[in-house]
């Protein structure tokens, strides 16, 4: 990650830093841009074989949460991977991580504040067509044909639902589809709820998780937030 941040992180980082509350540390890396070799036990957690593109990309997430750390107070500590693939936090933290191919953030808070978090960025193209009926429910695909740019808000739809994935995981420990969640956004105050279409214990069907979604600088960044 640079020293001194380029425009497209500054802006990026301008961008997604509304989405979370004042007590969420957030940190922005570029994967193009030689990001810094993390921490060996981390280097052990990727595959042998992995190219060069997921060796930069995991790179930019770890420098990302790395520096959320340090914004929160704390040193930066190793990240490891568990069993189902999800981040291990240090004792007393919660966060996310996500990276595309050209931006990678992280998202970083105390466990007493914050109960679980999550956070996707995506770059900002239409989601493709052939993928439209594995991301979105029939009820979101009747409102994505209502609206002026339903390949770019379909991409947001998919966001959303990572970022919501992401943030019940911590609790649940599950995997389950993207029919496992429907989304409702509202586009004027860039807000979404994603409902729980069946129960996933600890949640129950119908619970709802809070998020936010923001488009700028070439990407799509969501959010989503549990409090302790």
């Amino acid at each position: 990650m640079s020293t001194a941040p380029t425009t497209q992180i500054a802006e990026r980082l301008a961008l997604a830093r509304p989405l979370f509350g004042a007590d969420v540390a957030l940190a922005v890396s570029d994967p193009l841009d030689n990001p810094p070799a993390p921490f060996a036990a981390e280097l052990a957690c990727l595959s042998p074989n992995a190219v060069d593109k997921r060796r930069r990309e995991f790179a930019a997430g770890r420098a990302a949460a790395h520096a959320a750390m340090v914004d929160l107070g704390r040193l930066p500590h190793p990240i490891l991977v568990g069993e189902k693939r999800a981040p291990i936090w240090p004792d007393g933290l919660a966060g996310s991580i996500t990276h595309t191919r050209s931006c990678a953030m992280a998202v970083v808070a105390h466990s007493s504040d914050l109960c679980a978090l999550g956070i996707d960025v995506e770059e900002d193209t239409p989601l493709a067509d052939n993928l439209l009926s594995a991301i979105c429910s029939e009820q979101e695909q009747h409102w994505l044909q209502t609206q002026a740019n339903p390949g770019q808000l379909a991409k947001v739809i998919f966001s959303a639902k990572e970022a919501a994935y992401k943030c019940q995981y911590t609790l649940s420990e599950r995997f389950f589809g993207f029919d496992g969640m429907e989304l409702v956004l509202d586009l004027e105050q860039g807000n979404f709820q994603a409902y729980f279409t069946a129960e996933q214990p600890p949640f129950a069907q119908g619970t709802v998780i809070e998020g936010r979604f923001a488009i700028g600088a070439g990407v799509i960044v969501t959010s989503a937030e549990m409090r302790s």
